[in-house]
């Protein structure tokens, strides 16, 4: 099989993350399974450490919150077949909560979109097959204060961009794929 890249959309909890697994799963090869999340909290250090006990014991995990397309990119050796990205949305909070408190809506896009380049980089330089999970947030109401119309605004741009580039693009609703783009 030649190298895809894959995009996937959707709600939160609306099957993403399992079907980005259950497609690399599913190719030969190793994988490169790329976390951005940070524990912040109690809360969120377990549900990073149920979502790794999940995952194959063969799989590689790259814990990459910030700079992901360097770490990517160091990351791939030949025997990875398959890079699975989860996600671009917890990517762009950690982008975001990182800028200086009062940034504006152009700084924010502007950095998120800095690291969507070079993740893109990266998949341009790599062999593998790749998967990469976002949330769709442009579907809900307008967020009330500055910094989530900004991350609001700023993610729907990286998706824009992340789709542009991609092979496919499939969108997920109650667990059921649509592809909106092959």
């Amino acid at each position: 099989m030649r190298k895809q890249f894959t995009l996937i959309l959707g709600g939160a909890r609306s099957g993403k993350s399992s079907y980005a697994e259950a497609q690399a799963a599913a190719l030969d090869g190793g994988v490169l399974y790329v976390a951005t999340a940070e524990a912040w909290d109690e809360e969120m250090a377990a549900r990073i450490a149920a979502h790794r006990s999940q995952r194959p014991a063969t799989w590689r995990t790259l814990e990459a919150p910030r700079q992901i397309g360097a770490a990517i990119a160091a990351a791939l050796t030949p025997d990875v077949a398959c890079v699975v990205v989860d996600c671009i949305t917890l990517l762009a909070s950690n982008v975001l909560l990182s800028l200086p408190e009062k940034s504006d809506e152009a700084t924010a896009a502007n950095a998120l979109l800095a690291e969507i380049d070079a993740l893109l980089a990266a998949y341009a330089q790599s062999n593998a097959t790749w998967f990469v999970v976002s949330n769709e947030v442009g579907l809900g109401i307008v967020p009330a204060y500055p910094l989530g119309r900004h991350y609001r605004d700023a993610l729907g741009r990286a998706n824009q961009r992340l789709a542009a580039a991609a092979d496919r693009v499939v969108f997920m609703v109650a667990g059921l794929p649509m592809t909106i783009k092959s």
